[in-house]
């Protein structure tokens, strides 16, 4: 019953990659880096070397996916900035993964999650901008339900 339903998210998830907007895999990706830096700090606080290990693994691949993907001939002075961010992000993940420091690994979660709600506002402002342009394009739907079982909650401005 359990590969069944590990197929089925599996497809789904594939769906989602396949059907999404640069921007929503933007979003997937620090969701995903959200999720799985939990993880590793989950294990640690557990004593689960394993679960650590793969998380803090993971988020680091994510990491360098988010450094290595940014079009750095659109805004190189804005890329070099972020990319300066991502890097001291993957350094604190490798700190927290050899010390044992969750701290370090809520930092990194903390300033994740403050980059998901620029980025879903910087969606949002875009959706606003196509659909005042009368361009008849549709930017992606960053809703709540984006948030891809990390249990970060978005910021909300509506209250």
């Amino acid at each position: 019953m359990s590969t069944t339903n590990d197929a089925r998210a599996n497809a789904y998830l594939r769906t989602q990659v396949m059907s999404a907007t640069p921007e929503e895999l933007r979003l997937m990706l620090i969701d995903g880096a959200i999720k799985f830096t939990t993880q590793g700090r989950d294990g640690l606080a557990s004593g689960d070397a394993e679960k650590s290990f793969e998380g803090f693994a993971q988020a680091r691949a994510i990491i360098t996916e988010l450094m290595t993907s940014m079009r750095t001939d659109v805004a190189p002075e804005l890329c070099e900035r972020v990319r300066s961010l991502y890097t001291f992000l993957y350094t604190e993940l490798v700190s927290a993964s050899l010390e044992r420091d969750a701290s370090k690994a809520d930092r990194v979660i903390e300033m994740l999650g403050y980059e998901r709600e620029t980025w879903v506002l910087l969606m949002e402002q875009l959706k606003a901008e196509h659909a005042g342009g009368g361009e008849g394009s549709q930017a992606p739907d960053a809703g709540p339900a984006q948030d891809a079982g990390t249990g970060y909650r978005p910021l909300s401005l509506e209250g």
